[in-house]
């Protein structure tokens, strides 16, 4: 299907949805990089409680706010819903109920509005994050995409074309951090308690492995570094030796980190890139951050990444990808549906 409005050299503004986890958020985002809006509104303190994220409350939650959050978005950019070219939703992946209540909102809007309706992939809309906060930011380039669902190495041929170099075989990234956080007494949500007591500890106190997959050599495998973490804590305790809270975690995301990094130059030294972002939760990662700054250097490549704010779930994103399918005349009929285990790549 495809849209009858013509771009031209006309602005384009569209208002986004996102919410395929556990943020509900809305945001009017102007051209793909101006952002007007971006209302989140987290339910991280809810889930806290049962040290992870229940999808039957998450898709609770986002019924009781998602009209507010959209009416909230449009107040802030100080539009209304006619001023708007496009609605655009995330419509995979995710968990499935959470993402329904996003697409259905999404899709009422467009059926009473006549506006056109763009289903986003969420992998998408966190690669495109780069392009808000970096202007002069253009395909082609490297991505690492890493959150607590997805550990993807990605080659951003032009804007919606990508080749995936790597992906995860098992946990990822951000998943191997809330359970090693769970093991040591952190609790929920893994990734930032880590960053932060890593600071306090000493990265070369415990030998944890840097996994490889033999016969892929850009795709991630976490759940072995997670097995030698609870197997070191398990022989701690039987021998009695106390353990460093502190210095475990430094360890771990050290060796998350090495693993990140190792592939991620490898992968640009063998395409020959000049330009590197990274994406995701575990993006805003100081570690991360701060390893690859350094490697980016060292080489003389450009290295891109979003503020914390816009590596974490959020509709902004969403709505900086939706422009550049809008640019391309891509538009989604009434039958959008959720797709949980939507693949990069699929339309």
């Amino acid at each position: 299907m495809h849209i009858e409005k013509t771009c031209g050299n006309e602005d384009v503004t569209i208002l986004a949805i996102e919410s395929s986890c556990d943020e509900t958020a809305a945001a009017v985002v102007r051209n793909g990089r101006q952002v007007l809006s971006n209302i989140i509104s987290s339910q991280i303190d809810l889930h806290t409680l049962y040290g992870g994220v229940v999808p039957e409350i998450a898709s609770r939650k986002h019924i009781e706010r998602i009209n507010q959050v959209i009416a909230e978005a449009l107040d802030t950019a100080g539009l209304v819903l006619k001023d708007m070219d496009a609605i655009a939703v995330t419509y995979g992946p995710g968990l499935v109920g959470a993402l329904l209540v996003g697409v259905s909102a999404a899709k009422a809007i467009s059926f009473a509005s006549g506006i056109p309706l763009i289903g986003v992939h969420h992998i998408e809309g966190h690669i495109s994050a780069n392009y808000i906060e970096n202007q002069e930011l253009e395909p082609p380039y490297v991505c690492l995409v890493v959150s607590g669902g997805h550990s993807h190495l990605v080659r951003v041929n032009d804007y919606g074309e990508y080749e995936i170099l790597g992906r995860t075989r098992d946990d990822a990234a951000g998943e191997a951090f809330d359970k090693v956080a769970r093991a040591i007494g952190l609790g929920y949500p893994g990734g930032p308690k880590i960053d932060k007591v890593s600071k306090e500890g000493n990265p070369e106190a415990v030998k944890f492995p840097r996994a490889k997959v033999a016969d892929a050599v850009y795709d991630f495998s976490f759940s072995g570094l997670k097995s030698a973490v609870l197997n070191y804590l398990n022989s701690c305790e039987m021998k009695g030796i106390e353990i460093c809270q502190a210095d475990v975690a430094a360890s771990f995301q050290k060796a998350v980190v090495d693993v990140l990094v190792d592939h991620s130059m490898q992968a640009i030294q063998e395409y020959g890139m000049n330009k590197f972002a990274i994406a995701g939760g575990v993006a805003s990662n100081s570690a991360l951050r701060s390893a690859l700054e350094t490697e980016c250097a060292r080489r003389g490549i450009r290295f891109y990444h979003p503020s914390p704010v816009l590596c974490t779930d959020n509709a902004a994103m969403i709505g900086a990808a939706a422009y550049y399918e809008y640019r391309k005349g891509v538009c989604h009929g009434y039958d959008l549906n959720a797709v949980p285990n939507l693949k990069l790549g699929d339309r």
